[in-house]
């Protein structure tokens, strides 16, 4: 899904900002997940390529920078340290200079463009300070669509209140959700949330995607 094109959505792309976060090396992989290679792609690349046409802006979140310079993209560390994934989400949103946020993890090598410009859309229709899809495992707030100004300033409250939780916000916003049914329905797959965190987890998602013809 590297080379996959987004699909063209009728509004101002800069209004968009996409941070892609790739964090740093996982305990159980051994290495960066972002750099690990996707069928000979680094997932971060396809990450990218992905993405990079749905706003005007393109970031990446980590806090290491030296394998990450060929990506031709900003490259940002997280303004706290150390806070997870609600830390990395403040930094997208302290950092994107435009109003509306796309947040994806860099551990998602079937993360969907054309899920991200329903969100983009469904965000603009709305007054939500959020829109997030869902399955029945529950919320996917690393592939979602954020208001800056109204959800940056209730993320660093939940931070001052020593709340790690990526949700710890929520119930002080307006959060739009998609239900599994409509988040499937426009992503047309079951796959989009795999992320990695074992070797076992990549062989088993490259293999999936060669078996579906998932890795163009």
């Amino acid at each position: 899904m590297g080379s996959q094109k987004s699909p063209i959505v009728n509004y101002n792309l800069n209004m968009i900002t996409i941070v892609l976060q790739a964090g740093g090396k996982s305990t159980r992989m051994g290495k960066d997940k972002a750099l690990l290679p996707f069928l000979g792609i680094p997932i971060i690349k396809r990450l990218r390529d992905r993405f990079s046409n749905l706003g005007d802006e393109l970031l990446v979140i980590t806090n290491d920078f030296s394998d990450y310079q060929d990506l031709a993209v900003p490259l940002h560390k997280d303004i706290i340290p150390d806070r997870g994934a609600l830390g990395g989400l403040f930094t997208a949103l302290s950092i994107s200079k435009n109003p509306v946020v796309g947040i994806i993890a860099a551990d998602l090598p079937f993360a969907s463009s054309a899920l991200m410009a329903h969100l983009i859309k469904t965000l603009l229709a709305s007054d939500a300070d959020a829109v997030i899809p869902s399955t029945e495992k529950g919320l996917e707030p690393l592939h979602a669509i954020y208001r800056r100004n109204t959800s940056l300033p209730l993320v660093k409250r939940a931070l001052d209140q020593d709340l790690w939780r990526v949700n710890a916000w929520f119930d002080q916003a307006e959060i739009l959700i998609l239900t599994p049914e409509e988040t499937r329905k426009v992503t047309s797959s079951k796959y989009t949330f795999i992320n990695l965190n074992t070797p076992e987890d990549l062989q088993k998602a490259e293999k999936l995607a060669l078996d579906l013809g998932l890795d163009s």
